[in-house]
């Protein structure tokens, strides 16, 4: 449902019966500007208010009479000039702009138009799935689904339109994600991310029930996929993760394990054993079907974790990580990677409900 748009006051007509003609007798003066009325009065004769004194009097009064319906006309010209252009800046003045958070959901460049799931804008509208245009196709330029964006929402004269689109860069102040980036700096390379598009490579871990899971066998199904330790002690970070996921669990609850499978990879491996992430997983009800909480052997899950760009270490006793939130569609390939927590279960799930759509 769209936000009624604002109503503005507009003039249309004539101001005091003017007509497209009422102006014609006029012809540009020397200098550039307009002639003398008294020049006007009698058309392509010229003849000045003086020359024709001596006429007779019935044509004196005619033209007094056509002097007089001028003068009128020019005034009311006049006077619907300066309410149109008081009226101008009234309506520029209408216009109002709203800052806006969300992540893409579609672009259509063709029609300048992309789909997003917003934050709600305070004393504008609640938090919801819209679609918006822009003046420029190049405004699109560097967009794609699953990007968290920023923009201003302008409204103005009955319609809207997004301008100032920004991408939101996750930039936590947090001590433990800004550790991991310091020190992802000082780490050997290996495997490069992947990027949105590219196929996801199999790999395989042990569920909570200590059945061995390969990704390969939810071919077909889109899958959300987030990293996690079951002792984090932060709750805006893993638990929030798992969070996210308890409430994809419970949107989707009739299409769990049938087109939405979810994965919950430990990246404390030691840890976290198949009993450990059973009694974890039993805490958001998660059915072993459809909501699997995975580990295994310490380089394979450094193998899956660096593949979409997670990194961690063991310190003091601790583990220092990043936050990634990943969704891969029906084909296998990199639909979303998500980092940090500051989008909502709901974008989530709006993203992930688009993608289940797709066939």
């Amino acid at each position: 449902m769209h936000p009624p748009p604002n109503r503005v006051t507009s003039v249309t007509g004539s101001a005091g019966g003017l007509a497209a003609g009422d102006l014609s007798g006029f012809q540009p003066g020397a200098a550039g500007g307009a002639a003398r009325p008294e020049q006007a009065l009698v058309g392509q004769d010229s003849i000045l208010l003086a020359d024709f004194q001596s006429a007779k009097p019935a044509f004196s009064r005619r033209c007094r009479g056509r002097q007089t319906i001028r003068s009128k006309s020019i005034k009311s010209a006049i006077l619907l000039t300066a309410v149109c252009l008081s009226l101008a800046p009234l309506s520029h003045a209408a216009a109002k702009r709203y800052p806006v958070t969300g992540v893409i959901l579609k672009i259509d460049r063709p029609h300048r138009t992309f789909v997003a799931t917003c934050a709600a804008i305070p004393g504008y509208m609640e938090a919801m799935v819209m679609p918006f245009t822009v003046r420029e196709e190049t405004a699109l330029d560097g967009l794609e689904a699953s990007t968290p964006v920023e923009f201003t929402l302008v409204v103005e004269n009955g319609h809207s339109y997004a301008e100032a689109i920004r991408v939101h860069h996750y930039e936590s102040m947090e001590q433990e994600p800004l550790r991991a980036r310091r020190l992802q700096l000082l780490a050997v390379p290996g495997t490069d991310s992947l990027t949105l598009g590219q196929p996801v490579a199999d790999f395989a871990l042990t569920d909570q029930t200590g059945q061995r899971v390969a990704l390969s066998q939810f071919a077909g199904k889109v899958v959300a996929l987030t990293f996690i330790y079951t002792s984090c002690p932060l709750p805006d970070y893993c638990f929030r993760l798992s969070n996210n996921f308890g409430r994809l669990n419970k949107r989707f609850a009739d299409r769990m394990g049938r087109d939405l499978v979810l994965l919950s990879i430990t990246f404390d491996p030691v840890h976290d054993q198949p009993k450990v992430l059973a009694k974890y997983a039993s805490t958001w009800k998660a059915d072993p079907k459809s909501w699997r909480f995975l580990t295994g052997a310490l380089p394979e899950v450094k193998d899956v974790c660096r593949h979409f760009g997670l990194n961690f270490w063991q310190e003091e006793g601790s583990l220092t990580h990043s936050l990634h939130t990943v969704v891969i569609d029906r084909h296998g390939k990199l639909a979303a990677n998500f980092e940090g927590n500051e989008f909502t279960a709901e974008q989530l799930g709006d993203f992930v409900e688009v993608e289940m759509r797709k066939q």
